[in-house]
């Protein structure tokens, strides 16, 4: 009896590919693609097999944590050294060779936006734009009252 096509995406170098792809941030579509199959056979999947699953989890958490602490070091701004190199000719080695030339240390302020993004989803019911009111059943029963008693003085 023939295997599925789903058997050779079972063995270790294709689930190392997975990962890959995943931490590459390809999308499940592209995934699929890079996989000559539908996206909703991807779906079923990594519903049926927890190996394809866990490869594609792995990748896609190594990627969100480098963003992650990207927008966390853009929030906060970074120093960083920038090095200028020029291709000499160097006569020993009868070749061009790469010299540094320049090392200059510089400073990216923080970004507002980063910072807005990071507080937005970290600290939502203090940041959030759209802010929900709590309707309170027995705070409403004391407005009705006091509504009442003020509409009862003539």
């Amino acid at each position: 009896m023939a295997k599925g096509k789903y058997a050779e995406w079972l063995e270790s170098d294709n689930l190392i590919r997975l990962e890959g792809w995943a931490r590459d941030g390809l999308t499940d579509e592209q995934i699929a693609h890079n996989m000559g199959i539908d996206v909703a056979t991807l779906y079923r999947w990594k519903n049926s097999y927890c190996e394809i699953r866990n490869a594609l989890k792995r990748g896609k958490e190594v990627v969100d944590r480098e963003v992650e602490n990207a927008l966390f070091k853009s929030a906060q701004g970074f120093e960083y050294e920038e090095i200028t190199e020029e291709r000499r000719w160097d006569k020993k080695k009868n070749d061009y060779v790469m010299v540094v030339t320049k090392r200059v240390k510089k400073f990216v302020p923080p970004s507002t936006v980063a910072q807005i993004f990071w507080l937005k989803n970290r600290k939502p019911d203090e940041w959030r734009d759209k802010r929900e009111i709590d309707t309170n059943a027995e705070a409403l029963e004391r407005l009705d009252a006091i509504m009442d008693k003020i509409g009862g003085v003539e």
